[in-house]
């Protein structure tokens, strides 16, 4: 016999944090499956720096050409408007190339989003039931969406805003010191490893600020969402402005630490921008003492300033770039962790697609199941039972005894501790989850609907049926007739989570599109809980008829729904206490008896 555990612990713990190598290693490759778009669009770049660094040697020579008399008026006009015109083509150069990058690497950056967005989608989807059960829906919303954002913003800021400007920097440098005196360059030089390294570690600090602005946005945003998804709970308790005032809380929170990370933005700015006037400062004055010494002209002046304004424009943004960039890693670092995630629940290598014939109901066998959701507490204990073809199998129990987790467990959101669960005798462990579940229906006891229409939720048992189908099945679960009553009819909205329909209503849309799926396996975790005594009579009768033709399994609370099911196994504490027929159980005059007993005395003093 094969032995399997669950994964501990649970996806609860947080995935170590990654750094902001290790989360552009992981977008690389994303950006690098267009590599050609890539090498066109960094071509046009440095064409486009190679343009602008050349206007300000263009203005030089018509300033120093200007300035100097010339015998040959003729030479004097023709070799201006030449460098006009190469003024004019270097200018529109610029911008020509710098749009030509942007077209040919749009298509990228939005695909790479698209991809992991996707991909983040799907993972998500992966995860196992326990994850599900803990996750915070607000913050994790924001995270995807802040994280996807800051994809667009990284390559944006990265590629286009930090590569080039290191790029002009250096051209600029190296101009410079071929050129002219080297205190222009060394000037220069010093003046960036200041301003780089004071940037980098201001915005270091500050980047703490914005991962708890981060923390707290999401965190205020999971308790508004979660008090408008209980809306119906807090106006019964009358606890609006206790919801007001738990979201207020964390909306000052995000107010004080929003307040610090603009305080510190100031205080970065502000020792930027000494930086940048000081050594521009500087270097005008060096030029001006090279043309008072005739050892540069005034073109040249002219040249070492516009550099310097040249310069000076993006070096200003490079901190605002930096920030930016670390701002868009850790929005990013959230988005990749999600990924991060253990699946807990996968495939094994080898998997093979469950194999049912089309001719006969499966058998279903559990052996010896042992089974904890928490290390510390076990719910399963060596539970043995088979559920022959086409039968249908009952489970009764107090609640806590372990009905609901047979099913999770034959859907495989959990692993088993130990023993083994077939159908058809084939091992849940060795086949495809996604082939298991298509194999499997269910109508469970709280039933969720997608906000979106009756007809779509119908049809949702399987995406692509026609009209005719959902109204087939429709009628079968009895809700058709009250769908025509509706204005809208089929196209009629639920609301969220089906918040417009009934119980009962909700409970029938729910066994709809289970038909509409034609499972081979059915489960019905109390059924017909929400629905009256009349609709129940109609239900049960549907439901005995569709399962003659499937393997079934039924988790009970109403004995009565059951009495003539071929198996009923009673529960208690995650054990299997009584097994049998309704007779049985009844001449066996043990736990099951006295359920018995107690509902019918309850039902009988419900009609007096």
């Amino acid at each position: 016999m094969r032995r399997h555990s669950t994964i501990e612990p649970s996806p609860q713990t947080t995935p170590a944090a990654r750094g902001d190598w290790s989360t552009v290693k992981t977008l690389v490759p994303y950006l690098w499956a267009y590599k050609w778009r890539v090498l066109v669009a960094l071509s046009f770049l440095v064409a486009a720096k190679l343009a602008n660094v050349g206007v300000p040697l263009v203005l030089k020579a018509l300033v120093d050409h200007l300035s100097i008399s010339s015998s040959n008026p003729l030479a004097l006009m023709v070799l201006p408007l030449s460098i006009l015109l190469a003024y004019g083509a270097l200018r529109l150069s610029t911008t020509l190339f710098t749009e030509l990058r942007e077209f040919v690497f749009a298509r990228v950056t939005q695909r790479a989003v698209r991809t992991i967005a996707l991909k983040v989608f799907r993972h998500l989807h992966a995860l196992s039931l326990r994850f599900h059960l803990n996750r915070q829906t607000g913050g994790m919303t924001r995270d995807i969406e802040r994280g996807t954002r800051g994809i667009s913003s990284l390559v944006s800021f990265a590629l286009f805003s930090i590569f080039p400007t290191l790029l002009e920097i250096g051209l600029v440098l190296s101009y410079l010191f071929v050129r002219y005196d080297k205190w222009f360059a060394i000037i220069t030089i010093v003046a960036l490893i200041f301003y780089i390294v004071f940037t980098i570690l201001v915005t270091e600090w500050r980047t703490n600020f914005r991962r708890t602005m981060n923390d707290l946005d999401s965190k205020a945003s999971t308790k508004a969402i979660d008090s408008l998804l209980n809306y119906e709970t807090v106006k019964y308790f009358g606890n609006e402005e206790y919801e007001a005032k738990r979201y207020d809380q964390g909306l000052q929170s995000f107010e004080t630490a929003a307040v610090k990370s603009q305080t510190t933005l100031s205080l970065l700015n502000a020792g930027q921008s000494f930086i940048i006037a000081t050594a521009v400062t500087l270097i005008l004055w060096r030029a001006a003492q090279g043309v008072i010494n005739q050892t540069m002209s005034l073109g040249d002046l002219v040249l070492v300033n516009a550099f310097m304004i040249q310069l000076y424009i993006p070096l200003n943004f490079l901190g605002v770039l930096y920030r930016e960039i670390k701002q868009s890693l850790a929005d990013m670092e959230k988005l990749f962790s999600l990924m991060d995630q253990n699946k807990e629940i996968a495939d094994i290598k080898d998997a093979q697609d469950l194999t049912l014939l089309s001719t006969t109901s499966p058998e279903i066998v559990f052996q010896k199941v042992n089974f904890n959701y928490e290390t510390n507490r076990q719910i399963l204990f060596e539970v043995d039972f088979t559920i022959a073809a086409g039968t249908t199998t009952a489970v009764v129990g107090h609640s806590g005894s372990g009905k609901s987790t047979l099913s999770r467990l034959l859907f495989r959101f959990y692993d088993i501790n130990s023993g083994s669960i077939k159908i058809a005798g084939q091992n849940l462990m060795e086949v495809t989850q996604h082939s298991l579940r298509r194999a499997i229906g269910i109508v469970p006891q709280d039933t969720v609907l997608f906000n979106d229409t009756i007809g779509y939720n119908i049809a949702y048992g399987k995406p692509g049926a026609s009209k005719d189908e959902v109204i087939a099945v429709a009628k079968s679960a009895y809700i058709h007739d009250f769908i025509t009553t509706l204005p809208d009819g089929y196209d009629t909205m639920v609301g969220e989570r089906g918040v417009k329909l009934s119980g009962g209503e909700k409970q029938r849309v729910a066994i709809a599109r289970t038909l509409l799926k034609n499972p081979a396996v059915m489960i019905f975790d109390e059924a017909t809980s929400a629905l009256d005594s009349q609709s129940e009579q109609m239900i049960q009768a549907q439901l005995k008829q569709i399962a003659k033709s499937r393997t079934s399994l039924v988790i009970a609370h109403r004995l009565s729904t059951i009495v003539d099911a071929e198996q009923i196994l009673v529960m208690d504490k995650g054990r299997i206490i009584e097994r049998g027929t309704h007779p049985e159980l009844i001449a066996l005059a043990g736990a099951y008896a006295a359920m018995w007993e107690r509902q019918q005395h309850r039902e009988s003093e419900e009609v007096e």
